[in-house]
């Protein structure tokens, strides 16, 4: 039965994939009030699994959005290679559990070998440790639950052991355009969201280096490495040297744009992110494997160690590598199996291709909008594109009239006060076609709207 029903799970995904470039990016109406057809009473009695699967693919195939095919260019959402979407399916079949390397050496032996692979990817020191975590919200908590004990073990307090009651106050330090995915991992800290102090930013939302404030005491700066809106770089090679000798955390949140320090035409834009203690970024975005998947880089292994390590008489030590010593979670799944998968089918040279292919589609985007008269808001350095349709009630009829038509999905977005819609170019799956095909269908929508 078990062959079977992996069969018949195996042709259903391949006919869902077949057809995604010829469908809508967006459900239609129909395929979203027929979900109301999963709400039903739980029965007593067992079902047969083959029955299940076709139940969820009867109902729920037709009501995704196809954000693994080449024309979704909303929330920076990378697709599934073919080869992670592979593993993925492998990685289940095998069930490891990535707690303890004796739950599953394999596990522990993957995440080494793609921390080295992946170190040496970005430029970052040897030294540097990885973990992998859920996205660059628990990458962000992770790293600077990091910093968190660093600047305090600085000034002799042991923040794990002791908490935040009567600590030394820790300064966090953030550029005006910061990322809520880092404020939201401040406050689970109880470092707070409200009492960061900001820092003035440029006109694609850089931290102004000049603005940063005098560091006295535990303090935690965070850098941007990618806004999510422009794509912009917080210049940390100017906030390194200002805060040379303070004794500063330094901590980048690149989500999407740390992957840009992979190409040799992008790798000026991450300035000196070698320098930096601790850094996130999502793995489901630009490396384009599938969802929940992140990783934080901490260059002080003892730093990173001291703040998510656990002990239990029941907990067995490896021999090499316990990979809960590196994240929050204790029992996960095996993300290091598709993060290898994705690097091993694409090589270096195969990961550049796709970032530069990706940031070529954006400025292709962006060139085409411009030249139809609508006013392109940011620099586009890497694969984000802001652009305005006029009035803010033009934009956003616009954005609806292009979501409506569901040829492409891009969202809407604010950014310093203008309206905007935005474009996010960060699958493997998208082709000049696919490119081609949205702006016509954006540049009708807005002729229409």
């Amino acid at each position: 039965m078990l062959e079977n029903l992996l069969k018949d799970v195996a042709s259903r995904a391949t006919r869902y994939l077949d057809g995604v470039t010829q469908r809508r990016v967006f459900p239609s109406p129909a395929a979203l009030r027929d979900l109301q057809g999963f709400m039903v009473e739980l029965q007593d009695e067992s079902l047969d699994p083959a029955k299940v699967l076709a139940e969820l693919d009867a109902l729920g195939s037709p009501a995704t959005v196809a954000s693994t095919g080449g024309r979704y260019f909303g929330f920076v959402t990378g697709g599934a290679l073919p080869a992670t979407l592979a593993a993925n399916m492998l990685a289940a079949a095998w069930d490891q559990n990535a707690g303890l390397e004796l739950n599953s050496p394999l596990a522990s032996h993957l995440e080494r070998v793609c921390r080295d692979w992946l170190v040496s990817l970005l430029g970052l020191p040897a030294q540097t440790e990885v973990g992998f975590v859920t996205g660059a919200t628990m990458a962000n908590f992770t790293g600077l639950a990091a910093a968190r004990h660093a600047v305090l073990h600085a000034h002799g307090w042991d923040v794990e052991a002791q908490g935040l009651f009567g600590a030394p106050p820790i300064t966090v330090v953030v550029g005006d355009e910061v990322h809520v995915s880092v404020l939201k991992a401040l406050g689970m800290l109880g470092l707070g969201r409200e009492r960061v102090i900001r820092v003035p930013v440029d006109g694609q939302g850089r931290m102004t280096a000049a603005r940063l404030p005098a560091i006295d005491g535990p303090t935690i700066v965070c850098a941007q490495a990618g806004n999510v809106n422009t794509g912009a770089f917080d210049p940390l090679g100017d906030i390194v040297a200002r805060l040379h000798g303070t004794g500063a955390w330094i901590h980048v949140d690149g989500a999407f744009g740390l992957w840009a320090a992979a190409s040799p035409a992008r790798r000026a834009l991450a300035g000196r992110i070698d320098l930096a203690d601790s850094l996130a970024t999502d793995a489901h975005k630009w490396l384009n494997v599938p969802y929940d998947s992140g990783l934080v880089f901490v260059r002080d292994r003892r730093a990173l160690n001291a703040a998510m390590s656990v002990s239990a008489a029941y907990l067995i030590a490896g021999y090499t590598r316990d990979p809960h010593s590196f994240v929050p979670e204790g029992s996960r799944r095996a993300r290091a199996i598709e993060v290898w998968a994705a690097l091993r089918s694409l090589g270096r040279r195969g990961l550049v291709e796709m970032i530069e292919r990706n940031c070529r589609h954006a400025a292709r985007f962006a060139s085409e909008l411009r030249k139809a008269g609508y006013q392109v808001l940011n620099d586009v350095v890497l694969n984000q594109v802001v652009v305005s349709f006029g009035t803010p009630e033009a934009t956003r009829r616009v954005i609806a009239a292009i979501q409506e038509d569901r040829t492409c999905w891009c969202g809407g977005t604010s950014w310093q006060g203008n309206t905007a819609m935005r474009i996010s170019v960060s699958s493997w799956a998208t082709t000049d076609a696919d490119v081609e095909q949205s702006i016509a269908a954006i540049l009708r929508c807005a002729r229409e709207a």
